[in-house]
């Protein structure tokens, strides 16, 4: 089992930048493919970004794709999401999840897929 937590919200303008770390506790950090979700109020929860268990691939959404860049560092057991070019309509809970069930080279982008989640943390676009 791993926890996720989240951390790097904020109150960000419009054209600004931050960069979401997801920090997963635990040894099997690298058997994991990652992703990034989001939740606007009173919108379902919708994909961001993912990367597989081999880090060798990106996807994203096509909202956001040029804007936000997902990686990790297996070192630190860590996934990052640098969101640039910021838009109100990027303004959401943004959370992290684990799927340890894919082949090596798998990126799930449904949030059904995934096994493990973060709390979230708030990010918040002003125009």
């Amino acid at each position: 089992q791993v926890q996720l937590v989240e951390s790097g919200g904020g109150l960000v303008q419009a054209g600004g930048s931050l960069r979401l770390s997801c920090a997963a506790s635990g040894r099997t950090f690298r058997s994991y493919a990652m992703g990034w979700f989001r939740q606007a109020p009173g919108k379902e929860r919708a994909f961001v970004a993912a990367m597989p268990r081999s880090g060798s691939s990106t996807y994203y959404s096509d909202s956001v794709k040029g804007r936000f860049t997902i990686s990790r560092d297996n070192a630190k057991n860590t996934v990052y999401l640098q969101m640039d070019s910021l838009k109100p309509e990027d303004t959401a809970v943004y959370y992290c999840a684990a799927d340890e069930s894919g082949f090596v080279a798998y990126i799930p982008v449904d949030h059904n897929e995934y096994d493990y989640w973060g709390q979230g943390t708030q990010v918040t676009v002003s125009s």
